[in-house]
């Protein structure tokens, strides 16, 4: 997954801890169910046509596939403590303030791992246009980023870590 420019990719501990606890949740309960699902399916004789052994086969490999998926993430992560960082320019874990220099609307966003990313709670993707165009920037510098609605102009209010 990484992109030739990061070796790691970098994630809050919010993110990892997001991360441990689907995997705890898949290798305790969710993987657990499943082979018993499998066993019971088994046991009602011929599999070559039995519907709910197919389908467990088919979550079972669902699960097993997010297990390497996550286990992969976790170890190929860079956990940053975003509280600790003393900087004087936006980095990731920045809790950023901007305005649409066209609508004057404002937003607030914090720069946070792929995984983390929600829109909708104010969580940017450090891969994203707007993180990237961000990224080094400080109070008054203005942005531009593109969108299917073509280009938006951004300024930055503020940012700070927390």
């Amino acid at each position: 997954m990484a992109n030739g420019t990061l070796d790691k990719l970098p994630m809050t501990i919010r993110g990892k801890a997001l991360l441990d606890a689907e995997l705890k949740k898949l290798l305790l309960e969710e993987r657990p169910s499943v082979i018993l699902a499998i066993e019971e399916a088994r046991a009602q004789g011929d599999i070559s046509e039995n519907a709910e052994y197919e389908s467990a086969k088919e979550r079972q490999a669902m699960i097993e596939g997010r297990i390497a998926e996550i286990q992969g993430k976790l170890a190929g992560a860079d956990v940053i403590d975003t509280s600790a960082i003393k900087a004087d320019r936006i980095v990731f874990g920045a809790f950023v303030k901007i305005v649409d220099t066209e609508t004057e609307e404002e937003f607030s966003y914090q720069v946070v791992g792929v995984d983390e990313a929600d829109v909708k709670k104010g969580m940017i993707s450090i891969l994203s246009p707007l993180a990237r165009a961000l990224i080094g920037k400080k109070d008054g510098d203005t942005v531009t980023v593109q969108s299917p609605k073509g280009d938006k102009e951004f300024e930055i209010i503020s940012f700070e870590y927390k």
